[in-house]
């Protein structure tokens, strides 16, 4: 019994162990995305500017658009399989309707709750990082997403083939890449799936991805692609290219609003089947707008769970309540049917 005992004791202290390792390798790939745009930012700010350079400032008032979704809705899903293709769904509709950024957030539901660890609901980081792998153009995967359980099906995906996804032999102003440790005097080499990678004055530090806008060859080097490096929604600005979407988690309902990349969403609208008619709702002129979806429960479910925000209701939230599916045939539609179904019926209101 003594010796069961001990025995029992170590599996104990192999699985802290083990669950540790987890929370921490968790918490390092939740920040790598961020991270690596403040490395670029950082670079960029030390370097000496090239010649052509686009106006940046004209950039701060390009209108956005941001879809949130609970991550408690992978766990209606039946399999890993379903999981996987669930997420895809939203990858797609988000690429359609030209979406900016995808807000994964926790909603405190009691099924999600019991696999968190250390804050971070398993459910969103899963969900973030398959939104993340479809987002990111094929000949980058590599070098970005190691083997991980969680794209375990992602090959089954659809893919989106959004313009920024580039076969080899497709021309383009504009490429992601990814740099590279080759040395070089003259600045950083950048792998964007050509058959040769592109040179940049600025100096970045290897792994990190960035949009480049090619140069013009200089007749004295042929051979050598340059480029510059400029913010991702500099081809949508200039070239009416749609360039992908960012993925944000949020720890809570209230972390969507208050951790906003653009400071605040100047329109918010929340989908319910509680909702007023979409018809009878007066758009207005926006710069930042946000569509919120609730999961199972509903978005007054997530209002409930989270503590920090005051509101009585779902409507003190947000500028617009509606329904947008009002003569539904099913008893209830399932949140990925409703992001379809809510974009589309919005569509004429989205950025172009």
């Amino acid at each position: 019994m003594k010796s069961t005992t001990t025995f029992t004791k170590e599996q104990q202290l192999y699985k802290a162990r083990k669950k540790e390792q987890r929370k921490r390798k968790f918490e390092r790939e939740l920040d790598k995305a961020a991270a690596q745009q403040d490395k670029v930012a950082k670079s960029t700010e030390s370097s000496e500017t090239l010649s052509k350079e686009p106006n940046f400032d004209a950039l701060k008032n390009v209108q956005t658009f941001s879809i949130a979704i609970p991550g408690s809705i992978l766990d209606n899903a039946q399999s890993k399989e379903l999981r996987t293709y669930l997420a895809g769904q939203i990858a797609r509709t988000a690429c359609i309707y030209k979406v900016d950024e995808v807000v994964i957030f926790y909603d405190g539901c009691e099924k999600q709750a019991l696999d968190r660890e250390d804050g971070i609901s398993r459910c969103c980081v899963q969900f973030g990082r398959i939104l993340q792998y479809l987002e990111c153009p094929q000949y980058l995967r590599k070098y970005i997403f190691p083997i991980h359980k969680d794209l375990e099906y992602a090959g089954l995906l659809n893919p989106l083939d959004a313009p920024h996804h580039l076969r080899e032999e497709d021309e383009s102003l504009y490429r992601e890449g990814i740099t590279t440790s080759k040395a070089s005097e003259d600045g950083t080499y950048v792998e964007i799936g050509l058959k040769r990678p592109c040179l940049i004055k600025q100096r970045i530090i290897p792994n990190v991805r960035v949009t480049l806008k090619l140069l013009p060859k200089n007749h004295d080097d042929e051979k050598r692609l340059k480029g510059l490096v400029v913010p991702p929604s500099l081809p949508r600005h200039e070239g009416g290219l749609y360039w992908g979407y960012n993925v944000r988690i949020a720890n809570s309902l209230n972390e969507v609003f208050t951790q906003s990349p653009y400071g605040k969403y100047d329109y918010i609208v929340g989908t319910s089947d509680k909702g007023a008619p979409l018809e009878s709702v007066t758009v207005p002129q926006y710069k930042h707008g946000l569509m919120m979806f609730g999961g199972l429960q509903g978005l007054e479910a997530a209002l409930e769970n989270d503590e920090n925000l005051e509101a009585e209701s779902v409507e003190e939230l947000v500028d617009a309540y509606i329904n947008t599916c009002p003569s539904q045939g099913s008893r209830t539609i399932r949140t990925e049917e409703a992001v379809l179904i809510s974009l589309a019926r919005f569509s004429q209101h989205l950025p172009s």
